[in-house]
């Protein structure tokens, strides 16, 4: 069910009384630049979407909704990252991993903000269904372990496409090409990570790896709040809001939610439920509440489409700064010719997807930020289509036949298993002391 209005301004406000450190100083009153209902106002809406932003902006409630969220960071998490000064960071990582892995009682005196951080993320939601985020999971392994290492690159440039969205990312240190590669790894661990079997539930890896996230997201906005750090939340909001985290967690939703409404569909089949379930929950792990959390093609639709509506369009050097640093780093582990090749393939396919799907082929805003298309890259990309493909669609035929079905979900999860490998191991961290 989703907060009335009032509700939602109660929520918003109380940040500064129940962690006064972070949020003491900030003025919940104000409309952040950042946000923008204004009929001529330039936005994040794609152009194919604007003869719809009337009808997007005349639903007060989504708008509201949207509003709130922009100053809306995450309750338990922040309120355990305030307890930097007392503890320092890495004790305070130490602590929730441990909690993750072992359990809360295998931490002597945990602090009451861990613990009502875990109790929060050992909640499952009423709303949601494990057979059927299992089921998701299983779906979902053919595209992770043969579509997502090509594209996960090009996806998270993205978010990097606006400047009241991405500064954050900036004041970590995401500027450089070795953190920029770390920040890569690391989203392309942490969602793989949620796909393997398991790894959801309360002792998995991926339930782990949303807290350790979800404290990275926390400290980020707890220095820059308590620091200031040439941050101003009457143009920016608050960082990290949760309506930021929504685009990228529901990056392959929005495109099947668009599909099924052109073919007049308004509810999703049971394999395409339990995909909406995975992502969902693994939403819900990282701090989203229910209300950001549609379930119907349209309703994903809307609200995702409301939030490009009401994100002012804004680009600056940082954006294009994070843009060629994330483009450019070197992903790989080693310089061995498979490395080389895959590395070929996959920068290809990222500066496609980006063109086709960030900048909706333009190609001139693409060159503003650094990313040129040449012909090695289009063959490239090609390819890796080609690559992408012949894999995804063996396996999913092999999904559908009885006694081989358990075969091919096997080899996915080696297949998986191998990837994060190469990864490495994410910390979900970022310079705390910086």
């Amino acid at each position: 069910m989703n907060a009335s209005i009032a509700e939602l301004a109660e929520k918003m406000t109380t940040q500064a009384t129940q962690i006064p450190s972070m949020y003491g100083p900030v003025d919940f009153s104000i409309t952040p630049e950042r946000f923008t209902v204004q009929p001529g106002d330039q936005t994040e809406l794609a152009p194919e979407f604007s003869p719809r932003r009337p009808e997007l902006l005349a639903n007060e409630e989504l708008v509201a909704r949207i509003k709130a969220y922009t100053m809306i960071g995450d309750r338990v998490a922040d309120a355990y990252a305030a307890l930097i000064p007392e503890y320092g960071f890495r004790r305070l990582a130490a602590m929730l991993e441990e909690a993750c892995t072992h359990g809360l009682e295998k931490v002597p005196s945990p602090p009451p903000e861990l613990v009502r951080f875990i109790k929060e993320m050992e909640r499952f939601p009423v709303w949601l269904d494990m057979k059927l985020i299992e089921q998701g999971a299983r779906i979902e392994r053919n595209a992770y372990a043969h579509s997502a290492p090509f594209v996960i690159r090009g996806a998270l440039l993205g978010t990097f496409m606006n400047k009241y969205s991405a500064l954050p990312m900036a004041l970590t240190g995401a500027l450089s090409n070795k953190t920029a590669a770390h920040r890569v790894k690391e989203t392309a661990t942490f969602f793989t990570t949620t796909v393997m079997p398991g790894a959801l539930e309360r002792r998995g890896a991926g339930f782990k790896a949303a807290a350790m996230v979800r404290l990275m997201h926390s400290m980020v906005r707890f220095n820059i709040l308590s620091h200031g750090l040439n941050w101003n939340v009457k143009t920016y909001g608050i960082p990290i809001p949760q309506v930021d985290q929504m685009p990228i967690a529901f990056v392959s939703l929005l495109p099947l939610a668009q599909k099924q409404l052109r073919q007049g569909r308004t509810t999703f089949t049971p394999a395409e439920h339990a995909r909406v379930d995975l992502a969902r929950y693994r939403c819900f792990l990282l701090g989203l509440p229910e209300e950001l959390l549609p379930d119907t093609p349209q309703s994903i639709v809307d609200i995702l489409l409301t939030r490009h509506a009401t994100l002012r369009k804004g680009l600056d050097d940082t954006c294009s700064a994070l843009v060629r640093a994330t483009m450019t780093a070197d992903l790989t582990s080693d310089r061995s010719l498979p490395s080389r090749l895959h590395t070929w393939l996959e920068r290809g396919c990222a500066k496609v997807f980006f063109v086709k799907n960030v900048v909706r082929g333009g190609k001139q805003a693409a060159a503003s930020v650094g990313i040129q298309i040449g012909l090695a890259d289009r063959i490239g990309a090609a390819a890796a289509g080609i690559l992408i493909a012949a894999r995804t669609t063996a396996y999913a035929i092999a999904g559908r036949i009885p006694g081989i079905r358990d075969v091919a979900d096997r080899r996915l999860v080696r297949k998986l298993t191998r990837q994060l490998a190469r990864y490495g191991h994410a910390k979900f961290t970022t310079n705390a002391e910086e």
